[in-house]
């Protein structure tokens, strides 16, 4: 079985938790592993957080105030996609993810979306412009699980 979400949510703090809660109560509904949700809801947080901070583009005089998160469960593998309207990554083959410096108090967000996903995807939107942040991991299942596929 396979299940997927997407949410439109306003650029705002508050729209982080959100996502995380409702990405918690999805696996744990459909019986994932806690450890794996809560590494996901963790990279989830942090790709959300970059979407709110950076994701908007002023252009014909507004302010493009959201950002959309897509879920998907299927089988093995779960992979979550947000994206955004901001101005995307700069214009390189791929994004080079930099090391923040001890004592800053942010730019650690993509990398540890690194540590904590299988495999991840940095891009750009085609057409609309704005930043892609996309990521996968294996999911593993509790033993009582509902959605385990036999």
């Amino acid at each position: 079985m396979s299940i997927w979400w997407s949410l439109h949510l306003r650029r705002e703090a508050a729209s982080v938790p959100l996502a995380r809660r409702l990405l918690l109560g999805t696996m744990e509904t459909a019986g994932v592993d806690p450890e794996i949700s809560y590494d996901l809801s963790l990279a989830l947080s942090e790709a959300c957080a970059n979407a709110v901070e950076h994701g908007g583009a002023a252009g014909a005089g507004r302010v493009t105030e959201e950002y959309r998160v897509t879920a998907y469960l299927d089988g093995e593998k779960c992979r979550i996609e947000v994206a955004d309207c901001g101005p995307g990554f700069p214009a390189a083959p791929v994004p080079v993810v930099r090391r923040a410096a001890p004592e800053a108090e942010s730019g650690r967000g993509l990398r540890l979306i690194e540590e904590l996903s299988d495999h991840v995807h940095f891009g750009n939107r085609s057409g609309r412009g704005g930043a892609v942040v996309s990521f996968d991991k294996i999911v593993k299942w509790r033993t009582d699980a509902p959605l385990l596929t036999t």
